[in-house]
């Protein structure tokens, strides 16, 4: 496989000896318009890989934020199919910027594993995170993906023992996203001491980049991770800032796209200056 925008990117980040901030949005979140505008301005405001949540009605691994994000998508008509042309027209302005998309497997099952791989391929889409398929499971989707040419990105935890760690790498490219905490999206944070030794565990396992996940809020709790991880990965922070601009009525802000773009900013820069 050649190399895709993902190992670019993380190749780039490690020249210039800094953490990189991966983002995650909900694609369609508050609706299509309005989360077009915000992925497009991501990059800009100092993201440097970005994660699409691929809206579901099941999402089990997330927390009361993320879960809300996806039925705001879904009550305004997101499909998997316009989360596609979400990234196509995306695509239209920035050639670089990694864009993972991250979810479960139903939306992609019913829509066909052959055809999405396809479609996503052609619309520029470059890594999948589906946490529901595991390791056993690679024949399903993770070859497929890696023979399409699509970075294949598995989570470890911290009930990811020593002796299952090598079946969770074996067909991980791209990066791999620990997971900090045992538990759902946004709810609590790790201990850094803990942090710093789960990715030091990993490194000694694999070569590739570690990203780490889950209650990262503020910038100086990005900065904290950049400092030993590969990048920090912020999720419910920012789905939380766009719905404070959804009313009860389900109608949207435009204010939901510069405050959250506000938000990126300040965690870029705690991320940028943390091994100063």
């Amino acid at each position: 496989m050649s190399t895709t925008r993902i190992e670019r990117r993380f190749a780039a980040l490690k020249s210039a000896n800094r953490g990189g901030l991966v983002t995650f949005i909900t694609a369609g979140d508050p609706n299509y318009e309005l989360s077009l505008d915000l992925v497009r301005q991501l990059p800009a405001a100092g993201a440097d890989v970005i994660e699409l949540g691929m809206p579901f009605t099941d999402p089990m691994a997330d927390g009361p934020a993320i879960q809300a994000s996806s039925l705001r998508a879904l009550r305004t008509g997101m499909t998997l199919k316009r989360s596609l042309q979400l990234v196509t027209e995306f695509r239209k302005g920035d050639n670089e910027t990694p864009i993972i998309l991250m979810g479960y497997y139903n939306p992609i099952y019913s829509y066909g594993v052959a055809a999405f791989l396809k479609d996503a391929k052609a619309a520029g889409v470059d890594g999948l995170i589906v946490v529901d398929l595991p390791p056993e499971e690679d024949e399903e989707l993770c070859l497929p993906a890696l023979k399409a040419g699509l970075n294949f990105i598995r989570l470890a935890t911290p009930t990811t023992d020593d002796k299952r760690l090598p079946t969770v790498l074996r067909n991980t490219s791209g990066f791999v996203y620990y997971v900090s905490i045992a538990g759902i999206t946004g709810t609590r944070s790790a201990a850094n001491a803990d942090v710093s030794a789960a990715v030091a565990r990993l490194k000694r396992h694999t070569d590739l980049p570690v990203a780490v996940g889950f209650g990262i809020n503020t910038a100086e709790q990005a900065a904290a991770i950049a400092k030993v991880a590969d990048a920090a990965v912020v999720g419910s922070a920012l789905v939380n800032r766009i719905g404070a601009q959804v009313g009860a009525d389900g109608t949207a802000s435009p204010q939901a796209v510069p405050d959250t773009l506000a938000l990126v900013r300040e965690l870029a820069a705690g991320v940028r200056r943390a091994r100063q």
